[in-house]
């Protein structure tokens, strides 16, 4: 014992060389335990309990961060046992731990979203942004808190000296400022939700929602593509969000077709009895028949008055036609605005506008339920005396010149 009590006082670099290892060596050790056999007992649980949650926290390393701070801990504990570095050793090995504990937080927080995001609500209600903004706070301050830590200072001391760069801080995270305060009002109002269908021109978005995040908002167009926005941009500029539309169960139609002002007259009676064939037309076509008869009757309206006389035209006709077709159409929402108008006339004709909503809104079949009302209303405008109004072609000047 004597010896190697002498030892030690003749060699004391070697005698800290060997406390060194053993203290390393110690903390090694008491990391490989942890994370073999406290981690893996916690994963096996975990593994086998029905709860979701539990098994996102293994998923997410959130144990395995944890277990990172026994080893710096260890050397913490042990400082002591070299007295010319006990002091740095000391602060380092805190430093190491605190930086163990916000990667932890880290790892929690980022748990916690992916929970929070297995129910219902977080479509409506996103939280992203929020824990992006408190493991920005928790950075900073970890940040803070190791650094006092490493050098020996109170954290109160960098803090007074951060409060004196305010100004410039704020121009550094003004963008993150804006996204915070802009993510607070869109998640409180309940502009965007994560599945909306967005549409921003200015930005060449059109498609669904797929993320929030504190900075940016993430869309899917249609073409797969991904347009990043950021997220302060939904407050400053306007954006289509077509979610009521969604939740409706009605998609809008509203087309115009032009019909040739030339070609609109009052029904002949040889037109009238082929358009009185029409199941459509048939009740309608009587019922004006004798509403027609029994003004003339009631005004004494002379047969050779033409003028004075209330007649059927094509146009009219036609237009109801396109009402009772509509109203039939097992496709289009019964429940909402159905309406077939006449617009203004202009250069182009007289146009007739469809203004109904389709059933199904979804955009394959509501562009199919579109195209199918539109073939028949082209294809049946002439069966009315009526031609559809379109620019001259080059056919069209061929004929000329013939």
């Amino acid at each position: 014992m004597k010896n190697l009590i002498q030892m030690a006082a003749d060699y004391p670099a070697v005698v800290i060389l060997l406390k060194a290892i053993g203290v390393m060596l110690l903390a090694y050790v008491a990391h490989v335990l942890s994370k073999k056999y406290l981690v893996g007992l916690v994963t096996v649980i975990t593994s086998k309990s029905r709860n979701r949650w539990d098994d996102i926290l293994a998923e997410r390393k959130v144990f395995n961060r944890l277990a990172n701070v026994v080893p710096a801990a260890i050397i913490h504990v042990f400082a002591y046992t070299f007295p010319p570095w006990e002091g740095i050793i000391s602060r380092i090995s805190l430093a190491l731990i605190l930086l163990m504990i916000v990667l932890f937080l880290d790892a929690l927080l980022n748990a916690l979203v992916q929970i929070y995001n297995t129910y219902e609500i977080s479509k409506h209600k996103p939280i992203k942004n929020y824990v992006q903004t408190v493991k920005i706070i928790i950075y900073c301050m970890g940040g803070v808190v190791i650094i006092a830590v490493s050098i020996g200072r109170s954290p109160a001391l960098l803090l007074s000296g951060i409060g004196a760069m305010t100004a410039v801080l704020m121009l550094v995270f003004k963008d993150t400022i804006l996204s915070l305060v802009a993510g607070i009002q869109l998640s409180y109002d309940g502009m965007i939700r994560i599945g909306d269908w967005i549409t921003m021109p200015k930005y060449d978005a059109d498609g669904d929602v797929v993320d929030i995040a504190l900075h940016t908002i993430k869309i899917q167009n249609f073409d797969k593509t991904i347009t990043t926005i950021p997220t302060y941009k939904f407050i400053s500029e306007a954006f289509t969000n077509w979610r009521g539309m969604v939740d409706s169960g009605g998609r809008r139609i509203k087309r115009a077709v032009n019909i040739d002002m030339s070609s609109i007259k009052f029904l002949d009676e040889d037109l009238k009895e082929k358009l009185r064939k029409a199941d459509l037309l048939k009740e309608y076509i009587e019922q004006k028949d004798k509403e027609i008869t029994r003004y003339h009757i009631d005004k004494k309206i002379d047969k050779e008055d033409k003028i004075s006389q209330r007649r059927l035209t094509n146009i009219g006709t036609f237009r109801k036609y396109l009402y009772y077709y509509l109203k039939s159409n097992s496709r289009i929402h019964q429940g909402m605005t159905l309406l077939v108008r006449q617009l203004p006339p202009t250069a182009e004709g007289l146009p007739i506008q469809i203004y109904v909503f389709t059933n199904d809104n979804r955009w394959a079949n509501y562009e199919e339920i579109q195209a199918d009302i539109f073939d028949h209303v082209l294809a049946v405008i002439p069966k009315f005396g009526l031609k559809v109004f379109q620019q001259p072609t080059g056919s069209d000047f061929k004929k000329l010149a013939v």
